[in-house]
């Protein structure tokens, strides 16, 4: 398959053809946003606004996850948590802590940030060099823990 959203298409009809009613539904919505957004744009989606529709679909499913968690409701949480997975599988793998730190502070470095006064320049620098590949909250608890 050529771009991301092909593979989506394709896994559908596998799905629809196997009958996983689960798999089926996350992937027809999926499938919808896509269809939305390139109606938006007008045009056919990359793979990057693919991916940037999917980080925004992943985003909804964690705090629904959060929402329903405190609602005490853990069968509608862990309906959420399993095509939060599902969607997880069409994202590069995120970075671990450990390599987001070090790339944190290379870019403290070069941008010469002293204080958390500085911690715009570094976060501009982060998201741009980690996006998609990391979450904003984790980039910006790394960069305050480091910055004096």
């Amino acid at each position: 398959m050529g771009t991301l959203t092909e593979q989506i298409r394709a896994e559908l009809t596998e799905s629809m053809k196997a009958r996983t009613a689960e798999k089926t539904s996350t992937l027809r919505m999926l499938q919808s946003a896509l269809k939305n957004e390139q109606i938006n744009l007008g045009h056919e989606l990359s793979d990057e606004e693919a991916m940037t529709v999917i980080r925004k679909a992943v985003k909804q499913r964690l705090d629904s996850i959060e929402q329903y968690t405190k609602a005490n409701r853990p069968e509608l949480a862990a309906k959420e948590q399993s095509e939060l997975d599902m969607l997880k599988a069409y994202l590069p793998a995120e970075l671990s802590e450990a390599e987001l730190e070090g790339g944190i502070l290379e870019i403290i470095a070069s941008t010469g940030a002293q204080s958390k006064k500085d911690i715009g320049k570094v976060m501009k620098e982060a998201t741009a060099r980690y996006k998609g590949r990391a979450d904003g909250k984790v980039l910006q608890g790394i960069a305050s823990r480091l910055l004096p």
